[in-house]
């Protein structure tokens, strides 16, 4: 269960690719690839292991208020696909 007050970090075995959209996400435990679509959704993922909990990752990524439960519920499901997971 993905809870925000807890600290995450993209999985080791996922790889971010750049792209004009924001990136793609292949795992390379599960072939999976997935897709975030948001430059912000992007550094989010990437800054998640610096931060003390996925709030605070959020608030230093610029994520609008009006957004907020747009890029947790996209964080959920990264953390169900194994995207990101607890540290």
């Amino acid at each position: 269960m993905f809870d925000p007050d807890r600290a995450y970090r993209c999985s080791p075995r996922v790889a971010l690719r750049p792209e004009p959209f924001g990136a793609l996400a292949y795992d390379f435990g599960t072939r999976r690839l997935s897709f975030l679509k948001t430059k912000i959704l992007v550094e989010v993922v990437r800054t998640l292991g610096d931060k003390p909990d996925v709030h605070t990752t959020l608030d230093a990524a610029g994520v609008p208020d009006d957004q907020r439960q747009s890029y947790l519920k996209a964080l959920a499901g990264l953390a169900d696909n194994g995207t990101i997971e607890p540290r």
